[in-house]
């Protein structure tokens, strides 16, 4: 497939990207993920994805959780597309849930969607009564450098958000 076939490909693929019309979901709503072709699944490369105003809601208190999300995935064949991830965590907006959960959810979103080689989200949420909350959810393909990886990661983890990537 040269560029001018993969290209025109892509444009088809993918909806939310380009649109006018961008709809903003207010509740939970992981139809609106998108993916589209990795060119390069022969390889194996990092992608990260910074989300630095996500929000949800304290199922307790309804007050607005305030956290940088960051998604790290090793692709397969398909890739998320970003504004198509931009629309599915602004609709958590509303959603009462712990952030152990949202970001459970969110991972297992993911892997779903793109069926990566490995994956991780870290939930870096804001400290609430001086406290800050980090979960991370990992996944890994059942190949053994996945496996060594994820167990590496799970092991050596540290939640300085200038160290995570």
């Amino acid at each position: 497939m040269d560029e001018k076939e993969y290209k025109a490909k892509r444009a088809k693929e993918v909806v939310s990207l380009g649109s006018e019309d961008t709809e903003y979901k207010y509740e939970y709503a992981p139809e609106v993920l998108e993916t589209f072709e990795n060119l390069h699944p022969e390889m194996d490369y990092w992608v990260t994805l910074n989300a630095d105003e996500f929000t949800s809601l304290c199922p307790k208190t309804n007050q607005p959780d305030f956290a940088t999300l960051v998604i790290n995935y090793i692709p397969d064949m398909k890739m998320v597309e970003s504004k198509s991830l931009k629309l599915y965590l602004f609709s958590f907006i509303n959603s009462g849930e712990f952030h152990e959960d949202v970001v459970n959810k969110i991972g297992k979103d993911l892997v779903a969607l793109m069926q990566p080689k490995y994956l991780e989200v870290i939930g870096l949420f804001y400290p609430r009564g001086n406290i800050s909350i980090h979960p991370t959810f990992s996944y890994a393909r059942e190949e053994e450098k996945y496996q060594e990886l994820l167990k590496y990661r799970f092991f050596n983890r540290n939640c300085n958000p200038q160290r995570i990537g």
